[in-house]
């Protein structure tokens, strides 16, 4: 029997349409299949949820953290982020280090978070593949996996300069780190003509795991995620992906407003963030909320990360209202939460808003969630409830939780 679950009479706000007084929503078997006014039909056979009051919203979408894989809390033995030993790790995968039972896998329900992107560290020119997850509702990780192949992950800048430099190997400069990301892309380019080739011939032939992974960057099929701060880092970065024609999303981008007309031009996206550091390195003196604006004006798309643990995954809203308060404008703040960061990372099919065809991940809040003091009540995933909040402030997580005798959890 189909699952059916209907949410009505809230203020939808689907972000990809305008929003709707007393609305509703529904969702079959994990996939919206309604999204309209007081007149939408409803099931005979659905579960209610009464939503007036509140604002209904899509899951907010983390495009840029190292939930599981840098345990919150935890120090060195929860931190698998980076693989330090290797500064080609285009073999890694970020999957292989996520720890589902992270706090901060519920820190994301209370943010109203569903989606984040995992991604491994940047301590190596190339870090390794990304993931897309769901933030709850698997009993192991791979059944929280959304998209398994997105991004690999690269980084520019003082992080592995510094870590190679201390060692006293390459890359020790910014030039040697941009040339291993040109030597991996140039063996890449030769490892697809042999393995063509031997394939045309019926030939046997031996995989190599990093360069298959460089030869689906360099066939389209995975982003370019560029960590990188300086302006003259971002060139860097754009250089190198026009010489090898990948897909780059351009990752923090501290001092991307200084080149902002510069990457609209080319329709560069910037996942931007996290907002809330100090200046804890020297290319991060020019450091300022307000620089999110000043690229959105540029025509840049953006979204906004946490970078958790960096920042708590459930801040990923505050930075959003911060941004408001220094010019963003409130429209592009909530797409950048949600529909610009499925957008960026191809994963519009899925989620990001309210439309029919998307899944049934839907928040509600208590306001608009760009009120500083709006909570997030209600969290379906796929259409189950996965988190509630009592009358009395105490949260409850349900589905695989419940089969451990724990359902209450935190206040």
């Amino acid at each position: 029997m189909a699952h059916i679950l209907a949410v009505t009479n809230g203020r939808i706000v689907p972000v990809s349409s305008e929003p709707i007084e007393n609305g509703t929503v529904v969702v079959t078997d994990g996939v919206i299949t309604a999204v309209g006014g007081p007149e939408t039909s409803i099931p005979a056979d659905a579960e209610i949820v009464d939503a007036a009051g509140s604002w209904v919203l899509p899951g907010f979408v983390e495009a840029h953290g190292h939930l599981g894989v840098h345990e919150d809390g935890e120090g060195w033995s929860g931190n698998d982020t980076n693989e330090m030993t290797d500064p080609n790790g285009s073999r890694f995968r970020a999957i292989d280090g996520i720890d589902i039972e992270e706090l901060g896998f519920r820190d994301a329900l209370r943010g109203g978070v569903t989606t984040v992107v995992v991604k491994p560290g940047s301590g190596n020119p190339i870090g390794g593949r990304t993931v897309a997850l769901k933030s709850w509702g698997g009993r192991t990780v791979d059944e929280q996996v959304l998209a398994a192949d997105v991004s690999v992950k690269s980084a520019l800048g003082e992080n592995p300069k510094r870590v190679y430099g201390d060692k006293g190997k390459t890359p020790a400069t910014r030039l040697g780190v941009a040339s291993v990301l040109r030597d991996a892309f140039a063996a890449a380019q030769v490892y697809v003509a042999k393995r063509d080739a031997a394939a045309e011939k019926g030939e046997p032939f031996e995989r190599d795991l990093g360069k298959e992974t460089l030869a689906a960057v360099l066939a389209g099929e995975l982003l370019w995620d560029q960590h990188c701060h300086r302006h003259d880092d971002i060139a860097t970065a754009i250089r190198i992906a026009e010489e090898f024609g990948y897909t780059l999303v351009v990752n923090h981008g501290t001092e991307a407003h200084k080149i902002a007309d510069v990457l609209a031009e080319k329709g560069i996206p910037v996942i931007f963030g996290p907002l809330l550091t100090s200046r804890s390195k020297v290319e991060l003196r020019d450091r300022a909320i307000g620089n999110l604006a000043l690229i959105a004006a540029a025509g840049v798309k953006v979204a906004i990360t946490t970078d958790h643990p960096v920042v708590p995954i459930d801040q990923l809203r505050l930075q959003a209202i911060l941004a408001v308060r220094e010019g963003l404008p409130t429209e592009t703040a909530l797409e950048a939460l949600t529909a610009n960061p499925a957008d960026i990372l191809r994963l519009n099919d899925r989620v990001g808003a309210l439309e029919t065809g998307r899944d049934g991940d839907i928040v509600l809040w208590s306001a608009d969630p760009l009120d500083v003091d709006a909570h997030v009540e209600r969290v379906f995933i796929e259409g189950r409830s996965v988190y509630a909040l009592d009358d009395d402030g105490t949260a409850h997580v349900t589905e695989r939780w419940e089969r451990f005798g724990r359902t209450s959890w935190m206040r």
